[in-house]
């Protein structure tokens, strides 16, 4: 069994400021966010106060949307090369923090096209990040992963560990503007993360009792915040939860909902934490028939997969608009075969059965 999570993660409200000094990982920042999360939060206006108090130049690159795409980070890149920055600080969801992992490693390494950052033998170096989320959802702020959104429209993830954030800070104050929509979709995904990292075939021992704290968190502390939004309790389990779960996906990464849902975010414009969670269900009854053990966990919190299927009906998870033309189902199946989410996932997953997910998710 490996662990390996080498980001120093601070947790607490206020916690900028409890630990400030170790923000100063460089001497120039370029700060990487959205267009407007990390200011209406707090977020950046905190973290500029500190690059301030210790003299500390920045700039600002604030046109990151979501699912990052090429044009995206290679503009940051032009950025931070241009500016002689020397660290990255990622404010927001997963768009932002992935979009400044992949800008430190492009800025680090000026020959390197976004293609090349899927192959890891292409550098050795990236510049220095500090990542503050300010949704409850991707985990990246302790993952080595980045998803891009290529030309044609599919999204690609990398992993690296150059891309561990260096340091980190979790504050449950930036996440009580989100909205409705927002904290289930992202808070969704972050059980998707943990439910993945159980039925995993690199799950282990540690991860699995993180995933296992992670998902009952979600399912605790999700309806209780999506009927009081603003309720700082209930937000600091939500974003504790969501660490935990991107601690669990960096040792064992994603299968098989994370491959499926991309397709619906892409083509159908669905949000990827709904997209992905859609489809948990299904996949956990799948891997029951082949590895009964590996749901165990899954059948204590919710009573049974049908009791997770109930739970995620219950915030919404399965209301949308969506369909399908059989040509898009052939499209979505193959590349999905062709995904390496399958490998990871226990079962015996072919074109047919990958289509009948698809189609399940029809039926509801």
């Amino acid at each position: 069994m490996l662990y390996y999570m080498p980001t120093k993660l601070y947790y607490g409200k206020d916690i900028i400021f409890q630990h400030k000094e170790e923000m100063i990982i460089g001497e120039k920042a370029i700060i990487v966010t959205g267009r407007n999360s990390a200011k209406i939060t707090g977020a950046l206006e905190d973290v500029i106060s500190v690059l301030n108090e210790f003299h500390i130049p920045y700039v600002h690159y604030n046109e990151i949307g979501e699912n990052p795409t090429y044009e995206m980070v290679l503009k940051g890149k032009e950025i931070a090369i241009e500016n002689e920055c020397d660290f990255v600080i990622a404010i927001g969801g997963g768009s932002p923090m992935d979009a400044g992992k992949s800008i430190a490693v492009l800025a680090s390494n000026p020959d390197l096209s976004p293609d090349d950052l899927f192959d890891m033998k292409n550098y050795d170096v990236a510049l220095p990040i500090v990542a503050i989320p300010t949704t409850s959802g991707t985990g990246s702020e302790v993952t080595p992963f980045a998803v891009l959104t290529k030309p044609n429209g599919r999204k690609s993830g990398f992993k690296s560990e150059l891309i561990f954030p260096d340091v980190s800070y979790l504050d449950p104050k930036y996440m009580v503007k989100m909205s409705k929509s927002l904290t289930m979709t992202t808070a969704v995904d972050a059980l998707s993360h943990s439910i993945e990292g159980i039925l995993s075939k690199k799950a282990t021992v540690l991860s699995d009792m993180l995933a296992k704290e992670s998902i009952s968190l979600i399912y605790n502390y999700l309806p209780k915040v999506l009927n009081d939004l603003e309720n700082i309790e209930y937000r600091e389990k939500l974003a504790i939860a969501s660490s935990l779960a991107g601690m669990v996906i960096a040792q064992t990464g994603t299968i098989l909902p994370h491959s499926l849902g991309y397709r619906i975010t892409i083509h159908k414009g669905l949000r990827h934490g709904q997209a992905t969670a859609i489809f948990l269900p299904f996949v956990a009854q799948e891997v029951k028939k082949t590895a009964p053990k590996k749901t165990k966990i899954l059948e204590e919190i919710f009573g049974s997969l049908d009791g997770l299927y109930e739970f995620l009906k219950s915030v919404d998870v399965y209301k949308y608009d969506i369909d399908f033309t059989e040509e898009e189902l052939d499209m979505f199946s193959k590349e999905v075969m062709n995904s390496s989410h399958v490998k990871n996932t226990p079962g015996n997953f072919d074109l047919e059965k990958i289509k009948g997910m698809y189609k399940k998710i029809l039926k509801i």
